[in-house]
């Protein structure tokens, strides 16, 4: 009998009959352009920096074949364990963002990342993913009311990561993250009220932050007013995206990559169009398509209202990230230090990358029977505590 029957009961067996093959087939295709990016943009910016020339590619290999297991193993997870993931992740990612702010070492003005074993961590990646997913059964669990003491909960954790993230600072994690959290409330159920009064405190809060945070305000007013800065990186990045044309300049044969120091990560959808032109960019927009499209497709069919909110809320934070990236690269938008996911040179983003598809799959998956727990749907606004949300 073969190995992947479908009357086999054997754990890879049913792991491979029950999830969306396509998005697996995306989301490997992702991870072999962006190993192809990698070798392409990155020996360049090794060898500007005294590395050796191929440092930066066998790093992302290492960490592409961990992002690889890391999406069987989590999509082989039942919805209960998947958020019991969440919560141990939530809880040791934001105890190592607390780390980097206190020993972390300081790059480019700020403490992002955290040295393990000789490996650089950036432990906010993981926040990201793990936090919506908390976030989502809270919701379901307190029927989206905001007075409720699920809503407050999540309220009040999105506010301590914020200030977590600006004593960083990143200034653009946060805002993705509460960006991403306003949509899942509006997804349970949230008053138009409610919601305008938390746009209000957003704009009182981007306000803030461009009056006290210079490299922010810099950042914006460069991009209002070229001739008010520097603009390097996003003039070249903008003449490699034109020169690109529809097949590219070809394989190694692009500039951008010796020029700009952040081509490998930020900007290597640059790089992509300057050397394969809108056919690869076609590609890998395809790709994110296609993983956004088919996980909404599945929360329709979904009746389950946490796991309806949870992949929702992942693909938002997935496809926003995306969003951000191309949005700067294309000069769009001010520039902000966000990779493209599974394309850009970096360790914890990949694996952060992967944990969100890994979630996406094994929450997506056809499920025949779901038990009790699964079932349940509370029927009134109760106190919920958080050894009841791991159990």
């Amino acid at each position: 009998m073969s190995l992947l029957a479908r009357s086999d009961q054997g754990l890879v067996s049913q792991w491979w009959w029950t999830v969306d093959r396509w998005l697996l087939i995306c989301f490997v295709m992702l991870l072999g352009l962006g190993m192809v990016m990698t070798i392409a943009a990155s020996p360049a910016v090794a060898q500007k920096l005294g590395l050796s020339l191929y440092f930066f590619v066998k790093k992302q290999f290492v960490f592409l074949i961990l992002a690889f297991f890391a999406v069987i193993a989590v999509s082989n997870l039942s919805p209960t364990n998947i958020r019991r993931l969440a919560v141990l992740t939530l809880m040791t990612s934001v105890l190592g963002v607390i780390l980097t702010i206190m020993v972390g070492q300081e790059i480019k003005g700020a403490t992002r990342w955290l040295y393990v074993l000789g490996v650089s961590l950036q432990p906010s990646e993981f926040v990201k993913p793990s936090f919506i997913v908390v976030c989502a059964w809270l919701f379901a669990r307190q029927n989206t009311r905001f007075e409720s003491l699920g809503a407050l909960y999540t309220f009040g954790m999105l506010v301590t990561i914020c200030g977590l993230f600006m004593l960083q600072p990143d200034i653009g994690q946060m805002t993705l993250l509460a960006i991403v959290w306003a949509c899942v409330f509006f997804l349970a159920g949230a008053s138009l009220r409610l919601l305008a009064m938390l746009m209000t405190i957003g704009v009182v809060a981007a306000l803030y932050v461009y009056s006290a945070y210079p490299h922010v305000a810099s950042r914006i007013d460069r991009f209002v007013d070229p001739s008010s800065g520097d603009t390097f990186q996003v003039e070249h990045a903008m003449e490699a995206i034109a020169s690109g044309g529809v097949f590219g300049v070809g394989p190694g044969n692009g500039r951008v990559k010796s020029i700009l120091p952040d081509a490998h990560t930020d900007y290597v959808f640059a790089v992509a169009i300057e050397e394969g032109g809108v056919f690869l960019a076609f590609l890998i927009l395809a790709a994110f398509a296609a993983i956004i499209g088919r996980s909404l497709w599945h929360v329709r069919k979904e009746s389950q209202h946490w796991v309806q909110l949870a992949v929702a809320g992942l693909v938002c934070l997935f496809g926003l990230q995306v969003c951000i990236n191309l949005a700067v690269n294309l000069n769009l938008m001010p520039s902000k230090g966000m990779t493209l996911p599974f394309i850009s040179y970096g360790g914890s983003s990949l694996l952060a990358s992967a944990l969100t598809i890994g979630m996406i799959i094994g929450l997506t998956r056809r499920r025949g029977t779901i038990g009790r727990d699964e079932r349940k749907r509370p029927s009134s606004v109760r106190i919920v505590s958080v050894r009841e949300v791991v159990s």
